[in-house]
């Protein structure tokens, strides 16, 4: 177990949020926390795509197989933001038990794969595909901060591609991921049954998902027709004044 390499990691995630704190010293700790977030999400998902595209092996097929340093550097570096975000939370009470769940899930897998030595080719697939959507989803929650979400293209945008993401690499990908992983033969029961949850968080997250882009989309309709029907309605008037004259 990469103890130093763990503490290195939650000290610095920590202390980047203190650096945000010092900075945006107008701003909540939600915000500087969610900067964490951000770069946190922008970090491990290169971090992840390197290993899994580049420095290998290929999770799909070789899941179960022994720890690479890089991905037991990646493991570290995402395990010290976890504690960190997890701390965090719970301090603040700003999040639900799905999401607190999602957290553990993510926090006890990671030991495992450390602890064990194997199963980080695919840990790191996994956490490739769950983190790839958060930058799209801070950078929503700062629109919505800022006043440039609702009724604007930016927003409509991030809210399209943070779906289709989450649809496609998450759970489509994530379907693939997880197949391969109950089928290895090296990977072992442990690290399955964690497969299992986080399968599963991962569709709790697509029907909330789901449910959020039918909303959005059924208000946006009636907005359209509603708009139509005005214009309609404001020709008309245009067309019996010209009569009237």
């Amino acid at each position: 177990m990469p103890v130093p390499e763990v503490c290195c990691s939650l000290f610095g995630w920590f202390g980047l949020y203190q650096l945000f704190c010092c900075v945006f010293t107008e701003r909540s700790a939600e915000w500087n926390c969610r900067l964490v977030t951000l770069s946190h999400g922008v970090v491990i998902v290169m971090l992840t795509s390197y290993v899994i595209f580049i420095d290998g092996p290929w999770p799909l097929t070789h899941a179960g197989t022994e720890n690479t340093d890089l991905q037991t550097l990646s493991l570290c570096v995402c395990l010290g933001y976890f504690l960190f975000d997890m701390c965090w939370c719970v301090r603040h009470h700003t999040e639900g038990p799905v999401m607190l769940g999602h957290h553990a899930a993510s926090i006890i897998g990671i030991l495992l794969a450390l602890f064990m030595g194997v199963s980080a080719c695919e840990t790191c697939a996994v956490i490739f595909g769950s983190e790839i959507t958060n930058p799209l989803l801070q950078t929503r929650w700062f629109l919505r901060q800022l006043g440039l979400y609702n009724d604007s293209l930016l927003g409509d945008a991030v809210d399209l591609m943070f779906i289709f993401l989450f649809a496609t690499v998450r759970v489509g990908v994530g379907t693939a991921m997880f197949y391969s992983e109950l089928t290895s033969p090296r990977t072992t029961l442990v690290m399955k049954l964690g497969g299992v949850v986080m399968y599963a968080l991962a569709w709790v997250f697509m029907v909330d998902i789901a449910k959020f882009g039918f909303k959005k989309s059924k208000a946006k309709y009636k907005k359209w027709t509603e708009r139509h029907i005005q214009k309609g309605i404001k020709i008309e008037e245009d067309l019996d004044k010209k009569a009237d004259t």
